[in-house]
């Protein structure tokens, strides 16, 4: 990848925040889950037209980029945030679904053990996998492939990005209290997920669609994987959210840790 010629030029929209990651609400929740100044969205905006054949020339050269270099955020293993700085010498690039427009993807939940009709989530002996202690059926079902209800998700619904989002606020940090009910993880997923997606009517069936192309990325130069993380965990990521008409791309970042104290 030494000769890639960049096609791609990124211009940083440093005005443009995320509504719902900035409401006073959503950051209490955050700071509850561990997530709070771990998580954030950045949005930059880009001077060719955009096809998702083009995806790894693209996230390169984003990668590459040195405007990019010297905004997009990541955060070290003490704590602090830093911009990337260094450009990546190659690049892991994953397809992520994005076509759910209603919150009732999850109905499913309320038809099983998982969460009661009036939201409570169903707790469970405690266990444990990887880094996350699990005391309910959600995060069992999240976690657990042999689980009961594991099956109520196939993989491309679990790569859905609104399925995602659910999945790593449910998740949280290293020091996670998790809800005892569903709602608040319903719907400042939902928040974000429209902060983060774009939507288009159908001209002949007026249906709203999504247009947005979901990536998951990671990047390694010759000191090895350096973004989102040195270390490959569930609760690490990075998603670039484009947006082919408008020529933005936002990325929503998360490492796992516990809550930030200034």
């Amino acid at each position: 990848m030494g000769d890639h010629a960049a096609k791609y030029n990124f211009q940083y929209l440093a005005g443009k925040k995320c509504k719902t990651l900035e409401d006073k609400d959503t950051q209490e929740y955050l700071m509850k889950w561990s997530m709070k100044d771990r998580i954030c969205v950045q949005t930059f905006s880009f001077d060719q037209p955009f096809q998702a054949y083009q995806k790894k020339d693209f996230v390169l050269d984003f990668m590459k980029d040195p405007t990019v270099l010297a905004n997009l955020r990541l955060l070290t293993s003490s704590g602090k945030w830093q911009s990337v700085g260094t450009a990546a010498t190659s690049v892991k690039i994953e397809d992520m679904n994005c076509s759910v427009l209603s919150l009732s993807f999850f109905d499913r939940l309320y038809q099983t053990n998982v969460v009661r009709e009036s939201g409570q989530i169903h707790k469970c002996f405690d266990e444990f996998a990887e880094d996350f202690q699990i005391s309910d059926e959600l995060r069992k079902m999240l976690l657990i492939d042999d689980s009961d209800n594991y099956c109520l998700f196939n993989d491309d619904e679990r790569n859905e990005l609104l399925f995602l989002i659910f999945s790593h606020l449910c998740l949280g940090g290293q020091v996670c209290q998790f809800e005892d009910t569903v709602d608040p993880y319903l719907s400042i997923s939902k928040a974000l997920y429209k902060d983060l997606v774009s939507v288009q009517k159908d001209p002949e069936t007026h249906q709203l669609h999504t247009i947005s192309n979901v990536f998951k990325i990671t990047a390694s130069n010759d000191d090895g994987q350096f973004y989102p993380a040195p270390a490959d965990h569930p609760q690490n990521f990075a998603y670039l959210v484009v947006d082919p008409l408008k020529r933005i791309v936002s990325v929503l970042y998360h490492r796992f840790g516990s809550c930030v104290f200034s």
